[in-house]
């Protein structure tokens, strides 16, 4: 070896047990530090990856719009690209036909540096396939934020309707909770409950749909949305010396209570209500907290009259939301909507167009 030759010397780190008592709250403050600064930069990362991607969709556009040609262009242009950075990924004629439309989507250049810029590109692919109506499109992104959906989960939620969904369960949590409380709340709620996961079950009997819901605990908590913690199925409770076992309990992080549910496998009857609120009753004298606040119950049943299940809780002190469940969204379109399809002409020439771009 080179007698000039630094060889860098590393000395092992002494044991935790001979640094200061205040050494793992550095730790942890520095690595806090170190992980906000990593989330920052491939934030930054995207959100420059997104800006460089809306602009290349608007220069193909104008160009488009100018000179009118077509599709044969971008193939052109994603030969040449590769040629001219070699080793780049990222723009083949698939995806730059993505940011064209990201581009057309999006025509406000602003609204890619806010709430969208923290969607990862791929998400957005998923809006743009899945989601024409821009108004809507802005809806599941923002959702997609707030609640850190991946791209899988987030077309999840758009074949299911989840903004048609949300929030919509009948409920007293207005009059029975603090305002700040019920919003959280009602929007933990939804309306139908889609249970698309455990298969058909018209002629099943409740125990059956309760199995089949633990046996896919995973996307039953995808369901029920952020924050539920599954603690087990027909849970037992003894009040008095009397047995009592609910469906499905669970613990809500953010609301900090118990959450009771019970699944019927028939249409709404204001007498399970009763039940219910039994239930919520023993869970906040056997099993609550001190901090715990006052169990909430969820009533799901495969059909109700909204009306009635308004007035069967008007007299409920306790918080309790109802709503049905189904194994399928029904996807027939609304009579008032037919209107709005094209005619055959149109697609007809909608189809002439594509061929000739092609």
């Amino acid at each position: 070896m080179d007698e000039n030759t630094i060889t860098p010397r590393f000395e092992s780190a002494p044991a935790r047990s001979l640094l200061p008592d205040w050494y793992p709250d550095l730790l942890d403050r520095v690595a806090a530090h170190v992980a906000s600064g990593h989330r920052r930069a491939v934030t930054a990362a995207n959100k420059e990856l997104l800006a460089g991607y809306w602009s290349i969709g608007r220069e193909i556009l104008d160009r488009q719009h100018e000179e009118g040609w077509g599709t044969k262009v971008i193939d052109r242009l994603s030969a040449d690209l590769k040629t001219r950075f070699p080793g780049t990924r990222g723009y083949s004629p698939r995806n730059l036909k993505y940011m064209r439309a990201f581009a057309a989507a999006w025509p406000d250049a602003s609204i890619v540096q806010r709430t969208v810029a923290q969607l990862p590109w791929r998400h957005h692919i998923a809006l743009l396939d899945k989601v024409d109506d821009a108004d809507l499109r802005l809806w599941y992104a923002a959702a997609a934020v707030e609640r850190g959906w991946s791209r899988d989960v987030l077309a999840l939620q758009i074949e299911g309707r989840f903004h048609e969904r949300a929030g919509r369960a009948v409920t007293n949590f207005a009059v029975a909770m603090t305002p700040e409380r019920s919003d959280l709340a009602q929007q933990a709620t939804r309306d139908p409950y889609l249970f698309d996961f455990i298969g058909a079950t018209d002629t099943w009997r409740e125990r059956e749909v309760e199995e089949k819901l633990v046996e896919h605990v995973g996307k039953f908590l995808l369901e029920l949305g952020q924050g539920f913690a599954f603690l087990g199925r027909q849970v037992r409770l003894e009040l008095a010396g009397d047995e009592f076992f609910c469906d499905l309990l669970f613990y809500h992080l953010e609301l900090r209570c118990y959450v009771v549910i019970e699944l019927k496998a028939v249409k709404f009857d204001a007498s399970f209500l009763g039940q219910l609120g039994l239930y919520m009753a023993v869970v906040d004298d056997v099993l609550a907290k001190e901090g715990d606040k006052p169990t909430i119950g969820l009533l799901l049943c495969r059909n109700k009259k909204e009306v009635v299940a308004e007035y069967a809780l008007r007299n409920f002190k306790a918080p309790i939301g109802v709503a049905e469940w189904t194994t399928a969204i029904n996807n027939s379109l609304p009579e008032e909507f037919e209107s709005a399809l094209p005619s055959v002409a149109e697609l007809e020439a909608e189809l002439a167009l594509a061929t000739e771009e092609g």
